[in-house]
């Protein structure tokens, strides 16, 4: 007997993508709308509450399709009551880690792009654990859902985080409107899927992102930042530099042996040039490391020119590396001399540190 052919996840489809498939099968497009409206808007959490299709749409669906929900076999939760990280299983049974980062003023979902990472850097704790697979558009996409269902259910908690003047079911809930690509992986190793990902997750029918609200992070995998200049892209570019000579860079950052600090700042012009786009650069601030002033005029004369702003890091902890995380005095020193270079730098706000959701903590031992 053949094997049973596995059902399509529905969190694949792009919108125009569904109707097409609906078309193939001799069904009106035009339910694509509403099935699109079930899984974004309200989102269903079975087909079976998909209840106004017509029978024959429902049919095929049940048939051939699934939707493609992460289940969290953990959630931890900070201690400032601001972070909630999740551990959610894939269909295959490994497991990604996906963080809630409440603000004043907004919710940021930060979500992986691959279970573990090919990119090995030494004070990351995903980059120790190595890479495993890439991951589907669909389990990218189910991440955000992941973040707005618990905003849905912790907004039914806590009414007052709803916005009393709007009627819709998205106003009866806290909104999900920014998401950064830091979690597990390199977006742009897994840049196909990525690219689809948002594009499903930025339809106004749907969580209706806003571009100006993602933010992807790369540690400098050029052609994937020439193919972004390339294909003008509209989201935020991060570049996780973390120092300012190659020989110091490549000790970090074993991918920068591949893409030379020279190639990547070119890659990065080129960006700029082309989107008339800033870039922002990520340092990671590792004590007596790289967090003295000649560094950061190091960074000041690198990016000379560019249109530029530094996030100063401090390290988080891992098991894998032993460095610590430079003292608020050095950062500020060092966000001081990059004021002299007219660079806007901004000293990362740490969030859900005690419960390693922090930048470079996410990883998976077990599941």
């Amino acid at each position: 007997m053949a094997p049973a052919t596995e059902p399509l996840n529905l969190y694949e489809f792009t919108r125009a993508e569904l109707g097409e498939w609906l078309a193939r099968g001799g069904l009106n497009a035009v339910h694509a709308g509403r099935i699109w409206n079930y899984l974004y808007y309200t989102a269903v959490s079975s087909l079976d509450e998909m209840t106004d299709l017509p029978p024959r749409v429902r049919a095929r669906l049940e048939q051939e399709t699934a939707l493609g929900r992460l289940p969290a076999e953990h959630e931890s939760r900070s201690t400032d009551g601001f972070t909630r990280k999740y551990l959610l299983r894939l269909r295959d049974d490994r497991c990604i880690e996906t963080v809630l980062m409440r603000f004043k003023g907004r919710v940021t979902a930060c979500v992986s792009s691959q279970a573990g990472c090919a990119m090995g850097c030494v004070f990351c704790a995903t980059g120790q654990m190595g890479f495993t697979r890439h991951l589907t558009a669909g389990e990218i996409v189910a991440q955000a859902l992941h973040i707005d269902r618990v905003l849905r259910e912790t907004s039914a908690d806590s009414p007052a985080l709803a916005d009393p003047a709007d009627n819709s079911p998205h106003g009866r809930h806290e909104r999900l409107r920014n998401l950064v690509l830091m979690g597990m992986g390199e977006p742009l190793h897994n840049y196909d899927a990525v690219m689809k990902a948002l594009e499903i997750l930025r339809d106004p029918n749907g969580l209706g992102l806003g571009a100006r609200k993602i933010t992807l992070s790369t540690v400098g995998v050029v052609p994937g930042i020439l193919r972004l200049a390339e294909e003008a892209r509209p989201v935020h570019l991060a570049v996780s530099l973390h120092a300012a000579t190659q020989e110091e860079r490549a000790a970090l950052v074993p991918a920068a042996r591949a893409w030379p600090l020279d190639e990547l700042m070119s890659a990065c012009r080129t960006y700029c040039q082309k989107l008339r786009r800033r870039i922002f650069f990520e340092w990671t601030l590792i004590e007596g490391k790289n967090d003295g002033v000649e560094q950061a005029h190091a960074v000041g004369r690198l990016l000379s020119g560019l249109p530029a702003q530094v996030n100063l890091i401090p390290l988080n902890p891992t098991s894998g590396y032993q460095g610590g995380p430079s003292a608020l005095e050095a950062a500020r020193r060092f966000q001081s001399v990059l004021a002299g270079y007219s660079l806007p730098c901004t000293i990362r706000q740490r969030r859900g540190i005690d419960i390693s959701a922090g930048c470079g903590q996410l990883a998976v031992l077990k599941g």
